[in-house]
């Protein structure tokens, strides 16, 4: 009889991560599917609306046998308008959503999280071609929110207008990620992507960010200590750890990128297109007892073209209580539109290799062809230069 239940369960395992994908075309459909789901499930959604409000727990696909929920005609996606938030995983592991439209959530467009448990992280979570628009109001609400989340990849998304007071991709405690390849626009928005609470060994590569927030990238900021992940037990402490943003394109925003009590962050190989005040800022929100002020920032490689009627503090504000004299700034190419020979940044380190006042020659940066020409000078900066 053992070895029998053994046979019966190795071949419904065998089944459930090859069966047949599971046609959904209502909200009730949609619920049961995932709720039903095993490991290497596919649920296909129908075009149509599902409204919103959708709590899932303990949705676990395996390596190699993810739980996907995707559009069953990425052409012609199916919508989750309205709810709370859209949808609110906890405790996921091995899930994937692919193809979906998300919009008119009241809080946070997706939620993603670890149920309250620090020592059991959801974790790879991959969210693939979605579409995040018109999410929250004027209050702390995201696009997707990550709190909690290992190993997870966001890709080839579109994020346009969240909360005012919020991001379309905040993580808090979150590690090991990828942000890539995604499109970030919201002029009233705080932030673009924030990364906070202890998140380490995070990339954000190869997105569009066209005014998107006050502050495109906020590599840190300000948590409460309850939620930092891991649990704050031995300083040193810091907001977040092994950052890096390479291979972006930036467009307006009062500043681009923010480090916000951050210990060691690289930006890198990234294209920056007229901030309205700075290029970067170097800040310290989160002052208690144990935390390392702000640090160990990396600047090296990007392309930065500003006004000067659009410029402050030189291009760089740097806060009290950080340490901006730790950052490296390395073979940036500075271009001022209107006043060349005003090019040259006011750096709080000496940057070495770097150029002032020489024409970037952007294909055509009023239509937001942000590419350099074949004859730039700076071909070695810049988003396209990133190496492979």
């Amino acid at each position: 009889m053992p070895r029998l239940r053994l046979v019966t369960l190795l071949l419904a395992s065998a089944l459930s991560a090859s069966a047949q994908p599971v046609a959904v075309r209502d909200p009730d459909g949609f619920r049961q599917a995932v709720r039903q789901a095993k490991p290497g499930a596919t649920i296909l959604l129908a075009a149509g609306e599902y409204g919103g409000g959708f709590y899932f727990e303990n949705v676990k696909g395996e390596p190699k046998n993810p739980v996907v929920i995707a559009a069953a005609d990425p052409e012609n996606p199916p919508v989750f308008k309205g709810g709370n938030s859209a949808m609110h995983f906890t405790d996921a592991a091995h899930l994937e959503l692919r193809d979906l439209v998300v919009t008119g959530a009241t809080a946070n467009g997706l939620n993603f999280d670890d149920g309250g448990s620090s020592d059991t992280p959801s974790h790879h979570i991959v969210l693939r071609g979605l579409k995040v628009t018109d999410v929250g109001a004027r209050g702390n609400e995201d696009g997707v929110k990550l709190s909690g989340i290992d190993d997870f990849r966001v890709e080839n998304c579109a994020f346009e207008r969240w909360g005012a007071g919020g991001s379309a991709i905040d993580m808090v405690g979150c590690h090991r990620g990828v942000i890539e390849k995604c499109r970030f626009t919201h002029p009233g928005g705080v932030n673009g992507v924030q990364t906070k609470g202890g998140c380490s060994t995070i990339s954000i590569r190869k997105c569009r960010f066209d005014d998107a927030g006050s502050r495109a990238i906020n590599i840190g900021g300000s948590t409460g200590l309850e939620f930092f992940r891991p649990p704050l037990k031995a300083p040193p402490y810091a907001e977040a750890r092994d950052i890096t943003v390479e291979g972006n394109t930036f467009t307006g925003s009062d500043c681009p990128v923010a480090f916000v009590g951050v210990d060691g962050a690289v930006v890198r190989y990234n294209t920056i297109y007229r901030p309205r005040r700075w290029a970067m800022r170097i800040l310290q929100e989160t002052k208690a007892e144990g935390f390392v002020p702000c640090r160990n920032g990396v600047f090296t490689r990007n392309i930065v073209v500003f006004r000067s009627d659009a410029w402050s503090e030189g291009g760089v504000n740097s806060g009290p209580g950080t340490e901006p004299e730790s950052f490296k700034f390395e073979g940036n190419a500075w271009f001022c539109l209107d006043a060349p020979a005003r090019s040259k940044p006011k750096l709080p380190a000496a940057e070495t290799k770097g150029t002032y006042g020489t024409d970037p020659l952007l294909m055509d940066p009023e239509k937001g062809d942000l590419r350099v020409k074949k004859e730039s000078p700076v071909r070695e900066a810049g988003a396209e230069a990133l190496p492979d």
